[in-house]
């Protein structure tokens, strides 16, 4: 699709459809205003006859509108407009844009941009915008025979008002689509099947995505490379599979300073996961496939920042493996040596996502990081904790975390924050290693990043916990895209504070 921006009144605007804005009051923005009058009422009449309520994701379609340029109107529900948030916007536009999908439209105009939300300016909306529409379109017929006929619109315009920069609105734009695209392709490797999507097509993926941009990198360690360093706890993971592991690097140089110290990325890739020897039930268990949407996160995070060019220096990682059972497959009570030197007891084989991030975040410490977040499909009690709504977030920095948490809510990609206290620490304690690899029932979510937190004491660390968040199951199953949105925004803050402090003159 095709973004653009509207300087003209929506009202003076030639286009196939005007998506617009109502509240339960009848209420009008003031675009909606200008096309009420140009229509000579024609919107107020179907509102006063009760036509249309707004209700909150409710949308009325006018297939006239004469006294407009628009060919159709399309309207809307916001509900109330004091009850209208963050989130509410996101719904009523999702909405909008599944109504637009049934219509088979060349082209649309957007205006929802005036709609007045407590501590949001238009860029903003323009961005959400932007990213709603890109995931809104997006259709996953990779393996059908014969797909539904689906042709998105080909442009889509948002309305900006003259008054505003229009500099302003094309980077909001850009950054909108990227994630957007981003989130896609997150959610296209999260559908994949395990027998497609193995660690050498997230390989594959990485090395395709960094070759068209000499600001990029790629190594990717195989078995007897990871064997060589020690890392045996990543490798004890795959060991019941024919697919061999993969530990992926790709390096991003944005900053002016190569020797800036990186931030990291690092996703957890088990692109299928039956709980090895600690066999999963086999009902559901074809959504294991979503094991590796920590990894794909970090992908569609890559291709928003080959986007969007941040000036920072990135590591994009991922440590990928398939856990299977098989006579060369871990056992419970198996215990193994760590790249850190530190052994593991491992009495469940389907906590097997600690065990490869364990040896990847002790690899993350040769670069010298400024900052290091995993992120992983890791604890089914991040479920129970925090349902499917918010991510679960744990640190070894109060300042990572916040301004993970802050990003969260500028992206609407929210997470939430866990405790991360020494108490928890000795539900790991093993009468045989240094560790075991579970804490028991209590506090699951706690405790797996715990063991993580060992693993990284020598640089600031968060965990993020996408198992609630990373994939939809029932009539609407398939992968999410989350936490692309809440990552690119932390590293867009991080970029901004970097010009900030340059533009002061200071040190960056």
């Amino acid at each position: 699709m095709k973004f653009a921006l509207a300087n003209l009144s929506p009202a003076l605007t030639q286009t196939a459809c005007v998506v617009l804005p109502v509240f339960e009051d009848s209420q009008l923005t003031a675009a909606g205003e200008a096309l009420n009058k140009a229509t000579e009422s024609l919107i107020g009449q179907v509102l006063e006859r009760g036509d249309f309520k707004a209700q909150l994701g409710k949308t009325y379609l006018m297939p006239f509108a004469p006294g407009a340029e628009a060919e159709r109107l399309l309207l809307v529900g916001m509900g109330k407009e004091d009850k209208l948030t963050d989130s509410r916007f996101r719904k009523a536009a999702q909405a909008a844009y599944t109504q637009l999908a049934d219509y088979s439209l060349h082209d649309a105009l957007i205006a929802l941009t005036d709609t007045p939300i407590k501590g949001r300016d238009a860029k903003w909306k323009i961005r959400l915008l932007a990213e709603i529409a890109e995931t809104s379109f997006y259709r996953f017929n990779e393996f059908k025979s014969q797909p539904s006929p689906f042709e998105p619109p080909a442009e889509l315009s948002f309305y900006w008002p003259e008054a505003l920069e229009s500099s302003d609105g094309e980077a909001a734009l850009k950054v909108g689509q990227a994630v957007g695209q981003g989130k896609n392709l997150a959610r296209t490797l999260g559908n994949r099947p395990g027998n497609v999507c193995t660690p050498i097509h997230l390989a594959e993926t990485a090395q395709t995505l960094a070759a068209s941009d000499s600001a990029f990198c790629v190594e990717v360690l195989d078995e007897n490379q990871m064997q060589a360093l020690g890392m045996h706890s990543l490798l004890s993971v795959g060991k019941g599979s024919d697919e061999p592991p993969r530990l992926i690097i790709v390096k991003y140089q944005g900053a002016e300073d190569p020797q800036a110290a990186p931030h990291v990325l690092l996703g957890k890739g088990i692109t299928f996961d039956t709980g090895g020897i600690s066999l999963k039930p086999g009902e559901g268990m074809d959504e294991m496939k979503f094991d590796m949407c920590g990894a794909a996160s970090v992908l569609g995070a890559l291709e928003a920042v080959r986007q969007l060019k941040p000036r920072l220096n990135l590591i994009f990682m991922i440590a990928a493996a398939e856990n299977m059972p098989s006579g060369r497959a871990s056992k419970p009570g198996d215990i193994y040596t760590t790249l850190s030197g530190k052994t593991v007891e491992v009495l469940n084989t389907d906590a097997e996502g600690r065990l490869v991030l364990c040896d990847a975040l002790t690899y993350a410490e040769r670069f010298e990081p400024a900052s290091v977040i995993d992120i992983a499909t890791l604890t089914g009690a991040c479920i129970i904790a925090l349902g499917h709504q918010a991510t679960g977030l744990l640190s070894n920095d109060d300042q990572l975390a916040a301004a993970l948490l802050e990003a969260g809510i500028d992206a609407e990609d929210r997470a939430w924050q866990l405790p991360l206290w020494d108490e928890y620490q000795e539900q790991l304690d093993s009468n045989f290693a240094d560790m075991q690899n579970i804490g028991g029932r209590p506090a699951g979510t706690i405790t797996a990043a715990c063991f993580l937190s060992r693993f990284a004491d020598k640089f600031a660390w968060a965990h993020l916990d996408i198992a609630g968040t990373a994939w939809h199951s029932g009539k609407q199953k398939g992968a999410t895209g989350r936490p692309v949105g809440l990552l690119v925004q932390y590293l867009l803050d991080l970029d901004a504070q970097l010009a900030a402090k340059t533009s002061d003159g200071t040190a960056a």
